[in-house]
């Protein structure tokens, strides 16, 4: 017995001698697998691959088969029985385990596993640090080249948090009863209103209706008690001149003016007036809401800025209706380089949604503390419909039994935490100048660098909420939000969003997504 256990001795001293070396190329974001006990040998642990023992000689093999028909293979106390494997490296590692099973008790003992002194040090920090691990990033993922016999480092550790997302979608979907009801009280209003106007012998006897919006985008989250319908006008032949080089904002001007032309009344120096025209409109839907005796409606007060005409229904609905005026004219130069969806939709895709027309509506530029009330803004809202509804490269992308993506789920998401932070610091004036149109333009941008659907993996969600949220840190670090439509307006410039703001959103940001975004479970 005492040259065997010499053998056995030697064997021991080599694999302890080789652990370490095994250890160091791993040592670099290296998965521990929580499910193995850290007092099983080496060979039995199923992400051992090619950084396990050395093999041994031919003679020391035969050696080994002998001492096992001598002696039967038995199980230590209290050890885990061995799992099936589940890929063929595993297969060749278990078979090498039930060989070397006679031998694994024998004294010495076999060392401790090797494992790389990096990951023990992170395993040490997680049990004495109190403060919270930043969220997995690329940075964490092995160096290219390492072979990875199981799931990488970024996807383990993320999936508690990607469970937490998924409640969260959860709880945003909308009740189909309450949507029913919501969109019925609304649709009977709508319709109400648009009767009075299309009726009366008024300014805006040739409106029709324009649905538009989350609700009709299908990413509306929390509850249905807020909807944007536009109201269209289509004018005849029109010019416009652009504001200040912003792209954004234009006079508009009639290129011909007959007598009859019914919007005559709010041309000053002939210029259609925004400021003008929205008065008359307010007022208009101001009197017709007196005569719904069934449905409790009330106006909200103007907001300075805004081209909205808000109402309330029932104490907890909100309407904005927006008077859109509708040109079917070739879109503006400003908006050339815009609509960057040729990688995405396809090219052909553009030029059909650039033939389609474009709407102006009654939202003054910005000058200095006060608003230019002649200006009307070009809105693609529209469009933006258009894309969300067909959003997949390929055409069939989250039909009915098709592949699906997580495109929608992060814009939801992204909408979500912005509703979040805005309740949480209501109080704070640096989160007013936020709405939901500056995350789903960020969002617009990030399919646009990601185009492929394979890249919007459901199994992916946390990854793909995640590039969302550092593409609109950037774009707040940066203060360069670019407009989806017209490249050149900066949503983020300073002269709309002061610094300030755009720094404190991106700090309660960075503090939510360091730790698993706890405001989602505050409310």
């Amino acid at each position: 017995m005492q040259p065997r256990h010499g053998k056995a001795t030697q064997r021991a001293s080599e694999a302890e001698a080789t652990a370490p070396k095994a250890s160091a190329p791993s040592s670099r974001g290296a998965p521990t697998d929580p499910n193995v006990s850290p007092a099983a040998p080496e060979a039995a642990r199923p992400n051992a691959g090619k950084f396990g023992h050395a093999r041994e000689s031919g003679s020391g093999q035969r050696k080994r088969a002998q001492d096992t028909q001598e002696r039967p293979p038995a199980r230590e106390l209290g050890a885990r029985p061995k799992k099936a494997p589940q890929r063929p490296e595993d297969a060749r590692l278990s078979d090498a385990s039930s060989a070397s099973g006679a031998e694994a008790w024998e004294p010495p003992a076999v060392p401790e596993p090797a494992l790389s002194r990096a990951g023990s040090r992170r395993q040490r920090d997680a049990r004495c640090s109190a403060e919270p691990r930043p969220p997995p990033g690329p940075w964490d993922l092995p160096s290219p080249g390492l072979p990875v016999s199981g799931p990488i480092l970024g996807r383990r550790e993320s999936a508690p948090r990607a469970w937490k997302l998924r409640a969260v979608l959860e709880k945003l979907r909308l009740s189909r009863e309450d949507v029913s009801t919501a969109a019925k009280v609304v649709n009977s209003v709508v319709d109400h209103l648009l009767r009075r106007l299309q009726q009366c012998e008024s300014e805006f006897k040739g409106v029709e209706l324009l649905r538009t919006g989350s609700y009709y985008e299908r990413v509306k989250i929390s509850a249905p008690n807020e909807f944007d319908v536009m109201f269209k006008l289509e004018l005849p032949r029109i010019q416009l001149e652009e504001y200040s080089n912003t792209g954004a904002y234009y006079f508009v001007k009639f290129k011909r003016n007959p007598k009859e032309n019914p919007l005559r009344q709010f041309l000053e120096d002939e210029i259609l007036s925004a400021s003008k025209m929205l008065s008359k409109f307010r007022k208009i839907i101001k009197e017709e809401i007196k005569n719904m005796q069934d449905t409790d409606v009330i106006m909200e007060k103007k907001r300075r800025g805004s081209p909205a005409v808000t109402l309330l229904i029932r104490k907890e609905i909100s309407v904005d209706i927006i008077l859109a005026l509708e040109s079917k004219s070739s879109w503006p130069a400003s908006t050339q380089e815009g609509l960057p969806i040729k990688n995405w939709l396809s090219a052909k895709v553009r030029r059909e949604l650039r033939r389609k027309p474009f709407y102006l509506v009654p939202k003054h530029a910005k000058e200095g503390n006060s608003f230019q009330g002649e200006t009307w803004r070009l809105s693609f809202s529209h469009i933006e419909k258009e894309i969300l509804s067909n959003h997949g490269k390929s055409k069939t992308c989250c039909e009915k039994k098709e592949v699906k993506c997580c495109r929608k789920d992060c814009l939801k998401l992204m909408k979500y935490l912005l509703e979040r932070l805005k309740e949480k610091f209501k109080s704070e004036k640096h989160m007013d100048k936020f709405c939901s149109y500056h995350v789903k333009t960020a969002f617009f941008h990030v399919c646009t660098e990601n185009p492929q659907d394979s890249q919007w993996d459901p199994k992916d969600l946390e990854l793909c909420f995640d590039n969302c949220l550092t593409y609109f840190l950037q774009c707040l670090r940066t203060e360069k939000l670019e407009n989806y439509f017209i490249p050149a307006f900066n949503l983020f410039s300073s002269n709309l969003i002061d610094k300030k703001s755009k720094e404190f959103l991106s700090k309660q940001i960075e503090y939510e997504r360091n730790n698993e975004f706890p405001v989602f479970g505050e409310f």
